[in-house]
């Protein structure tokens, strides 16, 4: 006698069982305690939808909450809290937790639902292919600790992210599959080796015995193919018929099913034919394509991972620097700005900050896509996850723990992977129309066959849906934008929304914005014109020598040009708002103002240097007691790179534009240099955005390219929007891309790789509609067998867009033929 299964995990209900819970308007018997506990909450908590929206059976509570979740008051300590927990304000934290339990989307629902009812909980994110979630709470109103008893509560494990364990399961996910592919590819080979002397033999030629020995031992082999390599499509499967909807996976398991069900009937009773090959073939070709499909996505994941384990777990402080030197070892989580590390070469930076001491080279590759390490000197910048090549370095921690650049970008890497591009959405929709549309002709061709010839209506209705599944409709597209971002990342344009790849493709106009986008956004010493008996050089080398304890950006830019050949002066004083003083070589030297420099020794500025201030951005001058002695010319430099950009993306029929709020010289004078014919200057954040707006109502796809707090709200209006890695924070939450490497030609490659992609998703539509392949990467196993009368024999199949026929006459050897589709 049959027992009742539990409406909650599905486990056998014990007959002296008396538990029960109402759901849905009827008592529901359930196995145990913990799952009436279970059961209880959820209809408590208004989520009684879960047990209509789910498709496959959680854990028994029994398994879902161990003893170990007794001590959950041990998350709630501040120091574990450390590696995962960040402090968005006061009292608001944020946590990176991995769920366990989770066996399809009303999991991530229920989950979702549940936790976020829950008192001072401000938010909950779940990502369904990682099963990694971000949940914000109120310190003030509750804990941690209550938040992972809530998950508890329902049927699920919730614990600290950890990037090892992830890597293992990750592990376990391609050992399981490529076992799966090992077994079918095995039986595929053996019992191949069975059907192709039945194939050939002429009349006669085999005595019954020994085509039905041929059947039975095929029928073996093809058993662990069919029970074991196949079961995720038949699991698949049962899961969508019970949620009534049509998935990929009902085709094939029904295909599959039928075929194999069919061929045991005819070895069993020794008639009519057996289609072994045929579904171990297509099994084996399925998960082939699936494997691959699984690998690449997890090589686009492993950057994120990748990125996550950057950040070292120790730092080196030296707490008396400059004068002791005495170093104390210390979890890189508690470093705070201010501290003062020691980076020796081979290890990773800590934190973000600025060399004080030392000169070496950074390897900044997996952050900004750099090959070449970096050159790192006294005042130069760093970032946490870079690689120490040279020499040591010391190194002022600016940001550290969660307010690192590398933190960020790999929460924006999260967010971005918690979207489902439109694209996948649209391919999905398309998907399961297909399928219903295929299971429609397979039914009417079996009633169409039905009356011409009985015999052959099951088979052409294997057949139908054996070719016709949509695989490629349905996992390529995913596969091809996965690719694509893991791509685009390690060239050091990061995707942060799912939707970027498949815009940034459809773009019609790229606009720039001028400062820190197309130029450095700083101030760059372009000339100097010498007034009196020293050199250019010379004169650099003084003025930078006055320049060194200025914290203006001039003089940064004079130390960055004269470099080490900067002079040593006395008594330096600062009078805001004119310029630098000092001593040398006992005399007084000014730089600044040309009026208040000219104070010092009373002369007018010469003409030429006259000419010169007309035309510059800003310019500085240089003199002592006796007279002039240099003017400095200082602009907004363009980016090497940046004409080669932009002439790149015209050439691709792209719109060019300039869009600034710098004045119209200064963004006439950058146009010209780059090539660009549509300039917008003195813009305001309202004016770029009304500009962004024209263009869209005119039928543009903009991609809006900036840096600045004043380009977010333009950003957020672009259709697609790229930030540079080096902005404004706002900025950068607000785009679609980031340029981490700041390279303008990874911007060209990232648009040719999308426009690409975009191709390749076009391409597997197309073929997934009109040739049906099996498997989205590694093609499609389809195969016919047709008996040509009784003097031969024929065999099919087509593989990666070629078919091939093997026919063989009575008597004579095995013939080939091969043709392209």
């Amino acid at each position: 006698m049959s027992r009742d299964l539990c409406y909650h995990c599905g486990l056998p209900v014990p007959d002296a069982a008396g538990f029960s819970v109402d759901i849905g308007g009827q008592p529901r018997r359930l196995c145990c305690g913990g799952c009436q506990a279970v059961a209880r909450a959820i209809v408590d908590n208004g989520l009684a939808d879960y047990y209509r929206q789910r498709d496959a059976l959680p854990e028994s509570p029994r398994e879902a909450m161990p003893a170990a979740l007794a001590g959950l008051e041990l998350f709630d300590h501040e120091g574990f809290q450390k590696t995962f927990v960040r402090e968005l304000d006061a009292a608001e934290r944020e946590a990176a937790l991995i769920v366990e339990g989770i066996t399809c989307a009303a999991c991530i629902w229920l989950i979702e639902k549940h936790v976020a009812a829950q008192p001072g909980v401000l938010g909950v994110e779940i990502n369904f292919t990682s099963h990694r979630a971000r949940v914000r709470w109120d310190a003030a109103q509750t804990k941690l600790s209550a938040v992972l008893a809530a998950v508890a509560a329902i049927g699920y494990r919730a614990h600290p992210y950890d990037a090892a364990r992830s890597e293992a399961l990750a592990r376990k996910e391609r050992r399981g599959a490529l076992w799966r592919v090992f077994v079918a590819g095995f039986g595929m080979m053996q019992v191949m080796m069975y059907a192709v002397p039945v194939y050939l033999a002429g009349d006669g030629e085999m005595t019954p015995g020994i085509e039905s020995l041929m059947r039975w031992a095929s029928l073996a082999l093809t058993l662990p193919v069919v029970g074991y390599s196949a079961a995720p499509f038949f699991r698949g499967a049962w899961r969508d018929l019970g949620q009534r909807r049509a998935g990929m996976d009902v085709p094939v398991a029904i295909g599959v099913g039928v075929a194999f069900l069919a061929s045991v009937w005819a070895t069993l009773t020794a008639s009519g034919e057996v289609y072994f090959d045929s579904v171990t073939m297509f099994v084996f070709f399925l998960l082939g394509g699936r494997y691959l499909e699984m690998t690449a996505r997890q090589r686009a994941v492993g950057v994120t991972e990748a990125l996550a384990r950057l950040t070292p777990a120790f730092a080196a402080r030296i707490p008396g620097y400059p004068g002791e030197r005495a170093v104390e070892q210390l979890p890189a989580a508690e470093l705070r700005p201010g501290d003062v590390v020691l980076v020796r070469p081979g290890e990773i930076i800590p934190a973000d900050g600025c060399v004080v001491e030392g000169r070496s080279g950074a390897d900044e590759a997996l952050l900004t896509g750099e090959s070449a390490p970096v050159a790192k000197a006294p005042g130069a910048p760093v970032i946490g996850g870079a690689l120490n090549v040279d020499s040591p370095l010391f190194v002022r921690v600016e940001q550290a723990g969660d307010a690192t650049r590398l933190a960020a970008i790999v929460r924006l890497m999260e967010r971005a992977s918690l979207e489902r591009p439109r694209i996948v959405q649209a391919a999905d929709r398309v998907a399961s129309r297909f399928i219903l549309a295929v299971l429609l002709v397979a039914a009417l061709a079996a009633a169409a066959w039905c009356f011409v010839a009985p015999a052959k209506a099951l088979w052409v209705a294997v057949s139908v849906l054996v070719v016709t599944c949509p695989c490629a409709l349905s996992l390529a597209t995913p596969v091809a934008l996965t690719v694509a971002s893991g791509a685009l990342a390690r060239a050091g344009l990061l995707v942060t929304r799912g939707n970027a790849v498949e815009t940034l493709a459809r773009a019609t106009h790229f606009v720039f914005d001028k400062t820190g986008t197309l130029t450095y956004g700083r101030p760059t010493l372009l000339d100097v014109l010498p007034l009196g008996r020293l050199d250019g050089a010379s004169c650099t080398a003084l003025a930078a020598g006055v320049e060194h304890a200025s914290e203006h950006a001039i003089g940064a830019a004079l130390r960055e040009a004269a470099g080490p050949a900067a002079v040593r002066v006395a008594e330096s004083a600062n009078t805001p708002g004119r310029g630098m003083a000092a001593v040398w070589d006992g005399k007084t030297v000014r730089i600044g103002r040309p009026d208040w420099v000219g104070e010092l020794h009373g002369k007018p500025l010469p003409e030429a240097a006259l000419a010169r201030l007309d035309g510059a951005e800003t310019a500085v001058a240089l003199a002592d007691a006796e007279g002039w002695l240099a003017l400095f010319r200082f602009g907004d430099a363009i980016r090497p790179d940046a004409a080669a950009m932009i002439a790149a993306l015209r050439a691709e029929g792209l719109q060019v534009a300039l869009l600034t709020g710098d004045a119209a010289p200064v963004a006439a004078r950058v146009a010209r240099a780059l090539g660009i014919d549509a300039v917008r200057a003195g813009a305001t954040p309202q004016e770029k955005h009304a500009y962004v707006v024209a263009l869209q109502e005119g039928g543009a796809v903009v991609a809006m390219v900036g840096d600045g707090i004043n380009d977010a709200p333009v950003l957020a209006r672009a259709q697609v929007s790229v930030a540079m890695g080096g902005g404004a924070q706002l900025a950068r939450t607000q785009a679609d891309l980031v340029l981490l490497s700041e390279n303008l030609d990874h911007l060209c490659r990232g648009y040719r790789l999308a426009r690409r992609t975009l191709r390749v998703i076009r391409q597997n539509l197309a073929w997934s509609v009109v040739l049906q392949p099996g498997g989205p990467a590694a093609g499609d196993a389809r195969l016919r067998h047709a008996v040509d009368g009784r003097h031969r024999h024929v065999r099919q199949f087509a593989a990666g867009g070629a078919q091939f026929t093997a026919s063989a006459a009575p008597g004579r050897a095995l013939a080939w033929k091969s043709s392209t589709c």
